[in-house]
């Protein structure tokens, strides 16, 4: 797996401490909009130093393939982060899964970018790390993030209740899935 990957728009990084202000700036920027999907932030989440920080235990979880967060760029303005994708709990052997997250600033939305870097990542994870499973835990009525799923050949496999607490409250989330045979064979048929 390379740190760096590009599509026709994109360039999706895994990026090394120095761009924290660029970090900061993207969750700065949609902050009311991304904590509604998120569990609560610690106060200092929204400082330089906690930025450099995270990049710097994500650049070294990557190195160890234990959680991979690219960080996406529009080669339009390639120093300007306008959403991530992150999986992690990479499991191999009998499980071979990870589960899949993602994020995109509000002004980045509707313009196919999402579904472009998350086919992407789903190469990478299929093509390259060879896992057999990913799935995806989505608020039931988050309809944009769920059409994005059925989109790229997702299905829900049902609700997990009470899965994460959300600003205080615990929360339901719809568990989506979709298998490497599934994905190839979406693949070949377009």
């Amino acid at each position: 797996m390379l740190f760096a990957y590009e599509t026709d728009r994109l360039i999706l990084r895994i990026p090394k401490p120095d761009a924290a202000a660029a970090v900061l700036d993207f969750y700065l920027r949609d902050r009311a909009y991304f904590e509604q999907f998120e569990p609560d932030r610690p106060n200092q989440f929204y400082t330089l130093n906690f930025q450099k920080a995270m990049l710097r235990f994500e650049y070294n979880a990557a190195v160890k393939l234990h959680s991979v967060r690219f960080y996406v760029f529009s080669k339009s303005a390639p120093d300007r982060v306008i959403g991530t994708i992150c999986f992690r709990n990479i499991q191999s052997s009998v499980y071979s899964s990870c589960e899949i997250g993602y994020k995109f600033s509000t002004d980045s939305q509707h313009l196919g970018y999402a579904t472009e870097a998350m086919e992407k990542v789903l190469d990478i994870i299929f093509n390259e790390l060879h896992l057999h499973r990913v799935m995806a835990m989505v608020l039931p009525d988050n309809i944009p993030s769920i059409r994005l799923l059925v989109r790229l050949g997702f299905l829900c496999e049902g609700i997990s209740r009470d899965h994460m607490q959300l600003q205080g409250v615990w929360r339901d989330h719809a568990q989506y899935c979709l298998l490497a045979s599934d994905h190839i064979s979406r693949g070949q048929s377009q």
